[in-house]
């Protein structure tokens, strides 16, 4: 949705940012409960009390030991824009659950994020649990309002790109991996998000045309097995020319030089026992070489892969090749992939010894039907030939693990800090505003993500520090940093002179995400049993959280 559309644009005018990618990101994307705290702050005089949220998660998803953090550009977007239309107060007052006064209703007519400041880690990156992804201070009645929508925004994000990467690493860096998941996703939004976030983090194209052309993302895909079947015989070929490659030549028949070279494949001795290969088929596949003659890749699966779908591509492929063109390759769908990869590989190389094509036995073979990341990993063991996956349900809807878990925690107001409490140490939050750092061993990997007060020094290169775990007292360690990085940087300043960092474009995230995951310790990142990332706090602080508990915490007695 273009701003002008909005009744209320937003006042901010430091840059122009854009509206949120779906138009449904508005103030109103939130649980009621955030509007009846708003009035509840409001009425008590609270609402513009200065606070600072914590948004974060507790554990990593699909059983590993790394996350990538993905959604802080939809974030920002929906920050800038943050402002209620007439319509949008209207439905909030018919929907609050008791009369509140119009003076809270001319509070949100007026209300927008100038007064609000947001630190992030950049998007992009790997990240561990505790950790503040986002840091988020402004007056508590906005803040609050922003809750619901922000961790939404991350929450999906995060869990689609880290699942994407997880795949990349099972396929290697190698191969070539393409998202086919829009179908099978949850929901238009579901299936733009997880295109957007699957190339994030480590895809190399989607099927999706609308995300194609909202993020540049490049566009992959083929035929169906319908477009096969619909096909009875080469006689519906009515159109048969091509002219070459280079335009200097006009095959008049090219269905026939399509047949001949059937036949001349028929009759070589590895062919043998294989038979009539079924000649609808070879009517689709040379109909569509001829729409597609530089695009040329086949669906082999829809009657038989190896005794008619890959001899009918190989036709069609070295007619193309006569007129210049080069054949992209195949795409198994179903059966045996590893078996069938391995026998389609050793057809194309017997065409090129038989042939003389240079080049034909690395013809690309690309493999989908239901893949995850298990799949991956099973035809790694068996050994395979193929050289692009195509995934879809499993990826895009994270089968694994149905949500990242990321909330959202006040841990300071008025400069005071604050804390969660619970009988279930996970859930303890870590108060006060924090600076988060990354510390870097002598290998160059990291060593441990470490917080510190806001007012505390920061950690030093060649220094020696105290790294505590936040709860467990047992669990500290020196390090000596070679290499520190600060992680949280502003990305939305509001009103203040705060400079700001600049939103990256998308293959740029892409790129920082495969360059953090190629950083990383190789037993952090491995799929079975992955050493855990340490994630410390300084011994000030662990002093701190330790003290405030202990003052937060009711005292029980005994009788």
């Amino acid at each position: 949705m273009d701003e002008q559309n909005r009744d209320n644009g937003p006042k901010i005018t430091k840059s122009i940012i854009n509206a949120p990618t779906n138009p449904m990101v508005t103030p109103l994307l939130t649980d009621l409960y955030q509007f009846t705290m708003a009035y509840a702050y409001w009425k008590a005089g609270k609402h513009n009390e200065r606070a600072v949220f914590d948004l974060f998660f507790r554990r990593n998803p699909f059983g590993g030991e790394f996350t990538v953090f993905a959604g802080v550009e939809e974030c920002i977007r929906y920050i800038a824009n943050f402002k209620f239309t007439e319509a949008e107060i209207d439905f909030v007052r018919d929907a609050m659950p008791g009369k509140c006064e119009e003076g809270f209703f001319d509070y949100l007519r007026q209300l927008d994020c100038s007064e609000v400041e947001v630190y992030s880690i950049p998007e992009g990156s790997i990240v561990f649990p505790r950790i503040p992804l986002l840091r988020v201070e402004g007056p508590v009645g906005v803040a609050q309002l922003l809750e619901t929508t922000l961790v939404n925004l991350v929450n999906f994000a995060s869990l689609v790109a880290t699942n994407a990467a997880r795949h990349r690493i099972v396929a290697g860096k190698s191969k070539m991996l393409l998202e086919f998941g829009l179908r099978r996703a949850q929901g238009p939004d579901g299936g733009i998000s997880a295109s957007k976030y699957c190339y994030l983090g480590g895809f190399d194209a989607t099927s999706n045309v609308s995300a194609g052309r909202l993020f540049g993302i490049p566009l992959k895909g083929t035929h169906s097995h319908a477009f096969v079947s619909s096909f009875m015989s080469l006689d519906e070929i009515l159109e048969k020319s091509l002219r070459s490659a280079d335009g200097s030549t006009l095959c008049e028949d090219f269905v026939n030089l399509v047949q001949t070279w059937l036949n001349k494949i028929q009759r070589t001795k590895f062919y043998g026992g294989f038979g009539e290969t079924n000649l609808s088929e070879l009517a689709a596949f040379t109909s569509y070489a001829l729409a597609f003659p530089e695009n040329f890749l086949a669906l082999v699966d829809t009657y038989d892969v190896l005794r008619s779908g890959v001899p009918n591509f190989c036709a069609v492929a070295l007619a193309l090749k006569d007129l210049g063109y080069k054949a992209m390759g195949i795409r198994l769908d179903s059966g045996d992939l590893a078996y069938l990869s391995c026998e389609a590989r050793k057809f194309f190389q017997a065409i090129e010894s038989e042939f003389g094509v240079t080049g034909f036995g690395n013809t690309t073979i690309t493999a989908s039907n239901d893949l995850n990341e298990e799949t991956l990993d099973h035809l790694n063991k068996q050994g395979h030939e193929v050289d692009a996956f195509g995934i879809g349900t499993y990826l895009v809807t994270c089968y694994a693990q149905a949500a990242l878990g990321c909330v959202f925690k006040l841990v300071e107001i008025n400069n005071q800090p604050r804390m969660k409490l619970s009988e279930d140490v996970s859930k303890v939050s870590i108060p006060c505003k924090k600076r988060c750092y990354r510390l870097y061993g002598k290998e160059g990997y990291p060593l441990v993500d470490l917080m510190v007060g806001e007012n505390e020094p920061a950690p030093k290169v060649a220094e020696r520090i105290l790294c505590r775990h936040p709860f467990n007292e047992s669990k500290r360690a020196y390090v000596v940093p070679q290499r520190v990085e600060e992680l949280l940087k502003c990305y939305w300043s509001g009103s203040s002179d705060k400079m700001r960092e600049d939103m990256l474009p998308l293959k740029d995230i892409r790129d920082r995400c495969i360059r953090q995951l190629e950083q990383m310790r190789p037993d952090h990142m491995r799929r079975l049993n992955p050493t855990p990332y340490k994630v410390s706090v300084s011994a000030k602080l662990y002093d701190f959280i330790h003290f405030l508990w202990l003052n937060e915490a009711p005292v029980g007695e005994l009788q």
